[in-house]
């Protein structure tokens, strides 16, 4: 007993440390696949989607709160990498390991459910894990430049709405992908997999001609979100927007397309809009038929109980040698 004892003591912080070097990995890695395109807002660079906090918000979400550490040792790294370590860049990192934390927090405090098959979890993810808690992170980010002088007072608010963009986005976009992926089971229903099939070969010809453009022919991206939202709710509109999201970010970095002849300000401006957009309108159409699905399959239960019930009625006062509740007279009814 005292060996099985010994062992148990020993793997919890075995299992407990390669969590948290698993969960520093994917948000290093996430971080390296977010630099690979920048913007440069008043002599700050920025991402327009930032992946690590869709990934730490996500993985809080899936691990719960013990892998925090795993997410600031992740952005530790991916400081390093950037800058060397100064009082300035502890900032940050505390500032970027806050934000998804509140977020975490404020969504269970919501009663949020990581099926997202509510339009108020939807709402949520949105409002208070996106919108809300990325205000720690931008806040701390960008207040750190200014008070190190690394950017001017006058331009700390295109910074900032930069920065909690950018932090917001890679909830919006990343976060409820990584929660799909983690509910996924094989083998995978392939009932409508020709309609799948042609979803996706009508979204990888038309959304990139729609991002390298010089006629701007974004909206064409809204009929594919409704399509996959309509037909493959979460998993269709979710990978759609991510798909749509990622061509449109390389055509706004290149400056090609409807960003040729922007500045650099109006291009971030534009692509958050959009993305924004994008994002809200796949994650809250796709919540809201999911809930309508699933309610109208209660439903259908609901009637099916309740006819298994009236025919076990119909069979007990048959054995007993009476007539029916339809058949009897209404005088003679008990």
């Amino acid at each position: 007993m005292a060996a099985v004892v010994g062992s148990q003591d020993l793997r919890t912080p075995v299992v407990a440390a390669l969590r948290t070097l698993a969960v520093a990995a994917c948000y290093y890695v996430s971080a390296q696949l977010g630099l690979l395109r920048e913007l440069v807002v008043e002599g700050a660079v920025v991402t327009p989607i930032w992946p690590p906090t869709g990934v730490a918000v996500a993985c809080l979400l899936i691990l719960g709160l013990r892998c925090w550490p795993g997410i600031a040792l992740g952005a530790f790294f991916v400081i390093l990498s950037l800058t060397s370590l100064t009082p300035s860049a502890l900032c940050v990192l505390a500032g970027n390991t806050a934000g998804p934390v509140a977020g975490y927090l404020l969504l269970r405090r919501a009663g949020f459910r990581t099926d997202l098959a509510r339009l108020r979890d939807g709402l949520a993810l949105v409002f208070l894990g996106a919108f809300t808690a990325m205000l720690i992170s931008a806040t701390t980010g960008a207040g750190t430049l200014l008070v190190t002088d690394k950017i001017e007072q006058h331009g700390f608010w295109a910074v900032w709405l930069a920065w909690w963009v950018g932090d917001a986005m890679g909830v919006l976009i990343v976060t409820p992908v990584l929660l799909l992926l983690f509910r996924v089971r094989l083998p995978l229903p392939m009932s409508r997999w020709k309609e799948a099939l042609g979803l996706a070969v009508i979204a990888c010809c038309l959304v990139p001609l729609a991002a390298h453009s010089s006629v701007s022919l974004l909206f064409l991206v809204y009929p594919l979100l409704i399509w996959a939202a309509l037909r493959f709710q979460l998993a269709g509109s979710l990978l759609c927007a991510l798909f749509a999201s990622v061509m449109t970010t390389v055509a706004a970095t290149d400056r090609v397309g409807p960003f040729e002849r922007l500045s650099r300000v109006e291009v971030m401006m534009k692509l958050q809009a959009f993305n924004g957009a994008m994002a809200l309108t796949a994650l809250i159409l796709s919540a809201v038929i999911t809930e309508q699905i699933y309610t109208r399959r209660s439903v259908e239960r609901a009637c099916q109980e309740l006819v298994e019930v009236l025919e076990h009625l119909t069979a007990g006062e048959a054995a007993d040698g009476r007539a029916p509740l339809e058949d009897r007279e209404p005088g003679l009814r008990e």
